[in-house]
């Protein structure tokens, strides 16, 4: 094919056209500060506030007020995690997973060197959690849980609603990482006790650059980012108005495609994933096969490495991933492969193929003819088998 093959959403997204369309008016005509005094900068303030809407709406949450607009899903992250230590400072003890993002798992680590307790959750050979283990490890030190709500290498999906109903029953703030599933699978926090919930722009075809945490109304909060009186005095920094507006945008449309994700692009995900594993043996999909988001397929390939399945199918215009876009340069195998005890004669062979609205059948047909003959020239030329 004559374009490049993009099966790396859950790296990035690219910005929608409407979203772009969206967002130009503010970088060229409507540039002023929504702090101004002046009608110039201060009208703008109404443009945030629709884009804080439309948040709230995508989400299913009870009051727009809820949502605080930050930088990035890892600024989210820490932002919820360091606001729960900060409002019980007599609570050292965190609960988390041994899958989350390096935005948590390395801010955990952090806490740790800084006298904190971390208790790392395992999961199953399918990437689940053991509900059992959580409970016995919530204790009366325990300040916050913070547990993704999918995971972004397998796209399994946690059970949150009783993750969350059970921090609620012990009184624990409960904070979940959901950047990889907002936008792809429906989210009714009127309904779900979740306290605190990050999520990121450019993972739903925003800009770069903006993201949001949701804050539970009646929840104890303590700003991360000390400034002006911004987000309600809840986040200093000026607002990056052109790409919260954008991210409003892509909320909107984001609600509108939401059957063509459940629909449609799980059929091309479940057709590719059928395809390899009926035409290349020693392949095996990795993760619960049901409870994972639509548009997620992270394959292992017996005997090769992934690096080199990697390049050989970008020199055919194929962009995938071996998993988390803020590890790759690491040569250390995939931590959430390697916690789920997945064989490492797979895990090193693993790659991640994650697609978006944008996707059409005749690119995965491309994939399934291309793989093919990547995973046997690999294969000829493996020490590995």
């Amino acid at each position: 094919m004559n374009k490049i093959i993009y099966a790396d959403n859950n790296a990035t997204t690219r910005v929608a056209p409407e979203v772009f369309e969206a967002m130009r008016p503010f970088l060229t005509e409507e540039y002023g500060n929504p702090s101004s005094m002046h009608t110039f900068g201060g009208k703008i303030i109404k443009d945030i506030e629709r884009s804080r809407e439309a948040l709230a709406g995508l989400l299913g949450a009870s009051d727009p007020q809820e949502i605080i607009f930050t930088s990035c899903g890892t600024e989210s992250d820490n932002t919820a995690i360091m606001s729960a230590l900060r409002v019980l400072p007599q609570k050292r003890h965190i609960i988390t997973t041994k899958v989350e993002h390096p935005a948590v798992l390395t801010l955990c680590k952090y806490l740790e060197s800084a006298g904190y307790r971390v208790t790392y959750l395992n999961v199953d050979n399918a990437g689940m959690l053991d509900l059992e283990e959580l409970k016995s490890s919530i204790d009366q030190d325990t300040a916050i849980i913070s547990i993704m709500y999918a995971n972004n290498e397998t796209g399994v999906v946690f059970p949150v609603e009783e993750i969350a109903e059970l921090a609620r029953t012990r009184g624990v703030i409960f904070h979940t990482d959901a950047v990889q599933a907002v936008g792809k699978i429906p989210f009714k926090l009127t309904e779900l006790p979740v306290d605190l919930l990050s999520l990121s722009g450019h993972k739903l075809h925003a800009a770069k650059g903006v993201g949001a945490l949701y804050v539970r109304k009646g929840t104890r909060f303590s700003p991360f980012m000390l400034g002006g009186h911004q987000e309600q005095n809840r986040r200093g920094g000026t607002e990056n108005v052109a790409s919260i507006v954008g991210l409003g945008v892509a909320c909107e449309l984001a609600k509108k495609f939401m059957e063509d994700e459940q629909v449609r692009i799980r059929k091309l995900r479940d057709k590719l994933e059928a395809a390899v594993l009926k035409n290349i043996p020693h392949a095996r999909v990795n993760g619960h096969r049901q409870r994972r988001l639509p548009n997620t397929s992270n394959i292992g390939f017996e005997f090769i490495e992934g690096e080199a399945i990697l390049l050989m199918l970008d020199e055919k215009g194929i962009a995938a991933s071996s998993g988390s876009a803020c590890t790759s340069g690491s040569l250390t195998p995939s931590h959430v492969l390697r916690t789920m005890g997945i064989p490492f004669s797979f895990v090193q062979g693993s790659i991640r193929f994650s697609l978006s609205r944008y996707n059409t059948e005749e690119e995965i047909d491309y994939i399934i003819k291309s793989l093919p003959p990547v995973i046997k020239r690999l294969r000829e030329i493996s020490p590995y088998k």
